[in-house]
């Protein structure tokens, strides 16, 4: 009897095993010859890869609006003015406006020739007024001598007023270090602060800015800085010298004479 039941059970594990293997045997010719036909095909299979990489990257790069080159205010992605992003740009002219200044898109030797066949070749310009500042007419002068045309800046998007961009102007000096122009020209008390257009109290960036300008504002009127510029005491009392009846009169008794 015990004999009998090893023999059973011998030949159930024989039956399982044959099973088993009968089960593998059809994945393991599936993976065999992905594999033998990636071998014979591999500049097939490196292409195809490559292919789909730069599919992918187009479809990213266009979606997030990466490569595109935008001709006017409008054309910007609303979610681009909300997350405050940064453009590269380089001025075209100065007007009392504001700045006119030519997108430039991220370059890709390959994926921005392709896009560019499909695209008009003319160039429009964006007016870009600096945020939170009122410029003197020395101001506008001082932006005229320091910008020059197809000098690169960068413009920080703040907020956008039908074709009028307002933006934070960035501006490289030396090597990797750059200074933002709307705090320069409240700096030499070339300018004033003014309310941010489009920036509600309530945004999460409209009291960093606010204080920001403000702290250069109030560094140009301790200095004396520009029209904050006051007349020396000498300067004044000659002034007062000249204001008074007296010093009139005897002026006009020289020129008589």
């Amino acid at each position: 009897m015990p004999e009998s039941l090893r023999e059973k059970e011998s030949a159930e594990e024989r039956s399982d095993r044959q099973q088993r293997h009968e089960g593998t045997q059809p994945s393991n010719n599936i993976v065999s010859l992905i594999s033998q036909f990636a071998d014979d095909n591999l500049t097939l299979v490196r292409n195809i890869s490559t292919g789909l990489a730069v599919v992918g990257v187009v479809l990213i790069s266009r979606s997030i609006k990466l490569l595109t080159k935008f001709q006017a205010a409008s054309e910007i992605p609303a979610h681009f003015i909300e997350r405050n992003v940064r453009l590269c740009a380089k001025v075209r002219d100065v007007k009392e406006r504001g700045l006119e200044v030519e997108h430039v898109p991220i370059h890709l030797p390959l994926l921005s020739s392709l896009l560019s066949k499909y695209k008009c070749a003319n160039s429009s310009f964006m007016l870009v007024h600096l945020a939170g500042v009122e410029l003197t007419p020395e101001g506008s002068l001082w932006l005229q001598k320091n910008l020059f045309p197809a000098q690169t800046v960068w413009i920080k998007l703040i907020s956008r007023e039908d074709d009028i961009l307002h933006c934070l102007v960035f501006q490289n000096r030396r090597w990797m270090w750059s200074y933002c122009i709307n705090e320069e020209v409240l700096r030499l008390g070339l300018a004033r602060t003014a309310p941010v257009v489009g920036l509600l109290p309530d945004h999460r960036f409209y009291w960093s800015l606010h204080k920001r300008l403000h702290r250069a504002e109030v560094r140009a009127e301790r200095k004396g800085q520009g029209l904050w510029k006051q007349d020396t005491r000498w300067e004044r009392v000659s002034k007062a010298v000249r204001d008074t009846a007296l010093f009139r009169l005897v002026k006009r008794i020289f020129k008589r004479s």
